[in-house]
């Protein structure tokens, strides 16, 4: 497949060559140029690697359902059961819910997803079977990692960790975790249970951290502690992690420090507020740092809109970005951050002007968007896009293409 008059990275006219699923060439785009093959018309759009959501509950979705008013209230445990409450009496069935979802993302422009499937003593298997069913139906178009998460905690409800390790011996690629002082009120024995299944299972740790300040680093020193005592370095994932910044400027470098040697990544949405670590400093160490639209119109929040690159907006506004590297380096976050946390034959960013993911050798997982230079395309987030994954169109203008 030849993809005539693209801009890389919003660089120069290029006719990009593929072979198969990998880039084969780049050269400077020739309008007279004959192609063998498929031809994709880049039309002088800007061309970047396809997204990577590495923070997304396909498992609570609302999207497409009509506009509900928002009924959860403050806290994690109280905004769980809400869910709890919701769930089943939605409009459409569970299983067409999270297709759909992930069929958006995709068609958006998203061909990398670590997904959280919510597993407990309420829901069982269920959340979990119906995002593996969404992998399996559109598996062909994206990689889809599927996390099992103890959303109400581990130890609070007897019978959680059974349903645990009944997931993971279904097929699930990341053991997570969450809060392990104030939801379980018991640190020890919620990181006992989640590195000891990922111990037995041979999988990834992710853990959500909405912990506050000194607290929310107790934490974190005591999965570094495990991550070190394990050997586990590269193997673990922590999201949100709101506050990790705010205590003081020496712990802040100290545990980027630490996760850079430790090769701990770190999942953000974006979220508002200034207590989160440097997403600069994070990115000049090394730290793997990917983006994720955490819930979809749920029962949690009512935001989400199955755009990663509208996301990526929210990512560079939020950190006060108005530099034109610091908003593109959002968009690497956004595209081969995640990537390299989902697989670590992807190399992490080498700071905040490494632009990777379209380059001779690289992996065909793009997408084609319209605006004058990258840091327009994050601001105007514009609807002409075409998508391929590994090699072959999969999306245009915001829909999967016939067949896919």
């Amino acid at each position: 497949m030849l993809i005539r008059d693209a801009r890389p990275w919003g660089g120069e006219r290029s006719d990009v060559q593929l072979d198969g699923a990998r880039i084969a060439a780049i050269r400077p785009h020739d309008p007279q140029a004959e192609a063998a093959g498929d031809v994709v018309d880049g039309r002088g759009r800007l061309l970047f690697p396809s997204f990577s959501d590495v923070h997304v509950h396909l498992d609570s979705t609302r999207i497409g359902l009509p506009f509900r008013p928002h009924t959860g209230g403050p806290g994690v445990w109280t905004m769980m059961m809400n869910d709890r409450e919701n769930w089943r009496d939605a409009e459409v069935p569970l299983p067409e819910r999270v297709a759909g979802t992930l069929e958006r993302m995709i068609a958006r422009g998203t061909t990398r997803v670590r997904t959280y499937a919510q597993v407990d003593v309420d829901c069982k298997l269920e959340k979990f079977e119906a995002v593996v069913a969404a992998q399996e139906k559109y598996g062909h178009l994206a990689d889809v990692q599927i996390m099992t998460f103890p959303q109400a905690g581990i130890l609070r409800e007897p019978g959680t960790e059974e349903y645990l390790e009944a997931s993971l011996k279904a097929g699930a690629d990341v053991m997570g975790g969450i809060d392990p002082c104030t939801l379980d009120r018991d640190p020890k024995g919620h990181l006992d249970v989640v590195f000891g299944l990922a111990e037995k299972y041979q999988v990834e740790v992710d853990i959500h951290l909405h912990e506050p300040g000194e607290l929310g680093v107790f934490s974190t020193d005591l999965i570094l502690e495990r991550v070190r005592a394990l050997g586990m370095q590269g193997k673990v994932t922590m999201s949100h992690a709101y506050e990790l910044g705010s205590v003081s400027e020496s712990t802040s470098m100290r545990l980027i420090d630490e996760f850079a040697e430790l090769d701990i990544a770190m999942a953000t949405v974006a979220p508002a507020g200034r207590g989160h670590l440097s997403l600069v400093e994070l990115t000049e160490a090394g730290v793997r740092v990917g983006l994720g639209e955490d819930g979809q119109r749920d029962y949690w929040s009512p935001y989400g809109n199955c755009d990663l690159l509208d996301r990526t907006w929210q990512l560079a506004f939020t950190n006060n970005f108005r530099r034109d590297d610091h908003i593109e380096m959002s968009l690497a976050v956004a595209t081969m951050g995640g990537a390299a946390i989902m697989s670590h034959d992807v190399p992490r960013l080498r700071g905040v002007t490494d632009r990777p993911g379209v380059a001779v050798g690289d992996r065909a997982d793009l997408v084609l968007v319209d605006g004058e230079t990258p840091s327009s395309a994050v601001m105007d987030r514009g609807k002409d896009r075409t998508v391929l994954h590994d090699g072959r169109v999969v999306a245009e203008g915001l829909e999967l293409v016939a067949g896919a």
